[in-house]
C-alpha cells in the first residue's frame, strides 16, 4: 500500500490523524532520451586523381575525377553490349564508362573516353573501382622499399606534400 504526504505537511507528521503516515506516490523516473541519431548517409561518389591524366582533343590534361558506386544494373548492362560480346576484355571499358562521372571538366564520360585513357590510368581506375565497390574504401597498405615500413595511403588522389 502506498502512502501519500499531504502537500505542505511536515515530514513525519500524521496529517490524517489516524496513525498512518501518507507519503508521496512513487513517481516514474523520467530519463532524458538521447536525441535521435542522424540518419546514416552512404557515400556514393569518390574523388580520384589519375596517375597520368586524360588528354582531350585540345591537348588539355585532365587528372582529377569522380567515380560513383556501381549498381547491379551497371554490372549487367555491359553483358548485353555487342562490343563486350565480341571482345570480353571490353567489359572494363564499358563498365568504367558507366560509373566514372567526371574526369576534369569532362562530365560526359563514356566508353569512347575510357578507350583513350593511358594504360596506367585504366589500371588505376580498375583497381579504384574494385576498392570502392568491394571493399568500401580507397585506402591501400603499402610498404616502403627503403625501410620496409608498412603504412596506408589513400588512392583517392591525395599526393605527398598536399593537404
Amino acid at each position: 500500500m502506498r502512502r501519500r504526504t499531504v502537500s505542505g505537511a511536515a515530514p513525519g507528521a500524521d496529517p490524517a490523524g489516524d496513525g498512518s503516515l501518507l507519503t508521496a506516490p512513487e513517481q516514474p523516473s523520467h530519463q532524458v532520451a538521447a536525441p535521435p541519431a542522424a540518419p546514416e548517409r552512404l557515400r556514393t561518389e569518390f574523388d580520384f586523381e589519375l596517375p597520368r591524366g586524360y588528354v582531350d582533343d585540345s591537348g588539355t590534361v585532365h587528372r582529377r575525377g569522380a567515380m560513383r558506386l556501381a549498381t547491379a544494373r551497371d554490372e549487367l548492362v555491359p553483358l548485353i553490349d555487342l562490343r563486350v560480346k565480341e571482345n570480353p576484355a571490353y567489359l572494363t571499358v564499358v563498365l568504367l564508362g558507366l560509373v566514372v562521372t567526371r574526369i576534369g571538366a569532362i562530365t560526359d564520360v563514356h566508353a569512347g573516353v575510357v578507350e583513350r585513357l593511358f594504360a596506367a590510368d585504366l589500371a588505376f581506375l580498375q583497381d579504384f573501382y574494385r576498392r570502392i565497390n568491394a571493399e568500401g574504401h580507397t585506402r591501400a597498405e603499402v610498404t616502403c622499399p627503403s625501410c620496409e615500413c608498412s603504412f596506408d595511403v589513400d588512392l583517392a588522389g591525395s599526393r605527398l606534400g598536399e593537404s
